[in-house]
């Protein structure tokens, strides 16, 4: 099973009120007999209803990771695809976030999609998606992002913003109208989930929760006290 990336799912209904949708998610609660055995399936049908509540971004995740020190850091990042092996997301193979995963691979994703008084929480471990599946979504960025993808020494220190321009304008020259390569720094990292947990929002902070950890090649299902 495949689930739709960012691009394939439904286009956002115009028929939504984002404020009427939350009150009646929080009045209905999250009951276990409407949970989808498959948590992929289940955050599908979440994901479609931040969608259709038009809530800015709703592919935008917060990404933690751990330092060689333990010292955490976090970022919000853009979900670019999903389906049943993971999440996945791009950024430079340079960057902090990318060193503090290639050195561990223990990270937690967090869907805040507050406006619904949902979260969704994943815990597990990243790795670098094969060349060829970050070739295929660079393809698909615009000219713009391209181009930026090979200017920013991303999370270095730089001593000002023309210098970051003044790269754009060198890799504009460089590539002209032509095709522009797959930088070799820069791909995908999927997050394989070890578990996920969906939370509903209810009155005086009764909230339904409930986790799917991994149970051999199925899904144990629990619910947590708010």
């Amino acid at each position: 099973m495949t689930a739709p990336d960012a691009y394939l799912a439904s286009p956002a209904r115009t028929d939504v009120d984002p404020a009427a949708l939350r009150a009646r998610f929080m009045a209905e609660g999250l009951d276990p007999d409407v949970l989808d055995p498959n948590p992929v399936r289940q955050f599908q049908g979440w994901y479609q209803q931040a969608i259709d509540a038009r809530l800015p971004e709703p592919n935008a995740m917060s990404l933690a990771t751990v330092d060689a020190d333990g010292q955490p850091s976090l970022r919000t990042v853009l979900l670019k695809l999903y389906d049943a092996d993971g999440f996945v997301f791009f950024t430079n193979y340079e960057s902090r976030k990318a060193r503090q995963m290639d050195h561990n691979d223990r990270v937690a994703l967090l869907f805040p999609w507050v406006a619904l008084a949902r979260q969704v929480k994943i815990l597990g471990r990243a790795a670098r998606i094969p060349t060829a599946e970050s070739l295929k979504y660079f393809t698909t960025r615009p000219r713009g992002s391209r181009i930026g993808a090979w200017s920013s020494p991303q999370s270095q220190v730089i001593s000002s913003r023309s210098l970051l321009e003044e790269k754009v304008a060198e890799m504009k020259r460089r590539f002209g109208d032509g095709e522009i390569p797959l930088p070799h720094f820069w791909g995908g990292y999927r997050v394989v989930p070890s578990s996920i947990e969906f939370w509903q929002g209810r009155e005086s902070r009764l909230h339904d929760r409930f986790r799917y950890s991994r149970n051999g090649d199925a899904w144990r299902i629990e619910r947590l006290a708010p």
